[in-house]
């Protein structure tokens, strides 16, 4: 049910942000201002987010009443001091509750900016010439070779490897508990005791965790591809566009040149896409089999998910780790002490050295983070094997890591 449930309430759940937060009911704020300097009233224009009430020919108390009454935004005053500098330092905004902080700064700049052209014209300075003299830098990036590159080339590295570890780090953790729930079920409904008399233990192991890895594949497969087609026809017959908070789109168009965004589209092309992708499904499915082999003796050695919390920090640890890592220090250096030997220890290179990949690894690095990795995977099969084998038919005690040792020995 979840396989198609999944992506209806994930991507409803998206559209219904979207719409939320694109769809004001109050309609734009209302903002009362008195302007007793009379130099800014003009500044104070409406938008589709924003609409001003000149309060001016109004005492400050009867303007109070009226905000409060006509339950308006808030109210802006502007004092007549005998400076500039007196007027800007004695402006109050009055609010029921604390105004939004995107409110404020936008009412600040307005002044400020009247303010700062004012202050021009007061030394006698030619304002249309400041404004042609100030110079707009956009610095050019061009590798040794001379072939040119965007500015935001670091970013696209950094979203692609980030991306691709936080992907696998979340897959190990989701369908890696799939696998420890499926064995502590088996093993409290002690259909394992009618199991294990036709199939090694060894065997049957490795038969859950492969066919609940390839379960997870397939669903997550389907909920790639239905929540893809679910945003682009929620996009083309709502108009919904799931946009990051806090981001205006427009000022990132300003800021852009039709060249920077062709580098911006060359520089994405350029990235090592293919073996992005093929290392991705290695790291992924070593990783995950490396994950699952733990998660399986972990539900072999317990009754119930409340036993096994005191197993989880050996699984929860590294993975964590090895998010931090790749965000607080692969992606700031990738080439790095950090971060070259995170990627190289088993428990975290499926995560770091993907986040790696995409700025540029040597084949010697990958080679032997693959290395290490199968070799500690097949270690982990042996040691998962060995306590599967005896804690499947063990009832009613909760094993101590001290246990467990003992455990490899039988």
């Amino acid at each position: 049910m979840m396989t198609f449930l999944g992506p209806l309430f994930a991507v409803g759940m998206i559209a219904l942000i979207s719409w939320l937060t694109s769809v004001n009911s109050d309609g734009p704020k209302q903002i009362a201002f008195i302007d007793e300097t009379g130099s800014f009233f003009l500044n104070f224009r409406n938008s589709e987010e924003v609409k001003y009430i000149n309060y001016t020919d109004l005492t400050l108390e009867e303007a109070k009443d009226s905000t409060l009454t006509k339950n308006l935004y808030g109210l802006l005053y502007i004092p007549k001091k005998a400076s500039h500098k007196e007027s800007t330092e004695s402006i109050q905004f009055y609010a029921e509750e604390a105004p939004d902080f995107s409110v404020l700064n936008s009412l600040e700049k307005r002044i400020a900016d009247k303010l700062t052209v004012q202050n021009y014209k007061k030394q006698g300075l030619d304002v249309a010439a400041i404004e042609d003299a100030i110079a707009e830098v956009r610095i050019q990036v061009e590798n040794f070779s001379g072939e040119k590159t965007s500015k935001y080339q670091h970013l696209i590295k950094m979203a692609f490897g980030g991306a691709a570890g936080y992907l696998l780090m979340m897959f190990v953790i989701i369908y890696g508990n799939m696998v420890m729930r499926s064995v502590i079920e088996e093993k409290t409904n002690r259909i394992i005791e009618i199991i294990i008399s036709s199939v090694k233990p060894m065997e049957l192991m490795m038969g859950k965790i492969l066919g609940t890895s390839f379960a997870g594949i397939l669903q997550f497969i389907i909920w790639v591809i239905f929540g893809l087609g679910l945003l682009i026809t929620a996009n083309v017959f709502f108009g919904i566009t799931p946009e990051p908070s806090g981001v205006d789109s427009s000022i990132l168009l300003q800021e852009s040149n039709p060249q920077e965004i062709q580098l911006l589209v060359q520089d994405i092309l350029k990235l090592p896409l293919g073996t992005l992708v093929i290392f991705f499904f290695i790291y992924f499915i070593c990783g995950y089999f490396l994950y699952s082999a733990i998660y399986a003796a972990i539900g072999a050695a317990v009754d119930s998910e409340t036993d096994s919390q005191q197993f989880m920090l050996p699984i929860l640890l590294p993975l964590m780790l090895g998010v931090y890592v790749g965000f607080f220090s692969v992606l700031e250096d990738p080439h790095g002490v950090v971060a070259v030997t995170f990627s190289m220890i088993p428990l975290t290179s499926p995560i770091v050295m993907l986040m790696r990949i995409p700025f540029g690894v040597p084949w010697w690095q990958i080679i032997v983070s693959i290395g290490l990795l199968v070799g500690s995977l097949i270690f982990m099969v042996w040691f998962a094997g060995k306590i599967y084998r005896i804690g499947i038919l063990m009832y009613g005690k909760k094993p101590s890591y001290k246990e467990l040792l003992k455990w490899l020995k039988y």
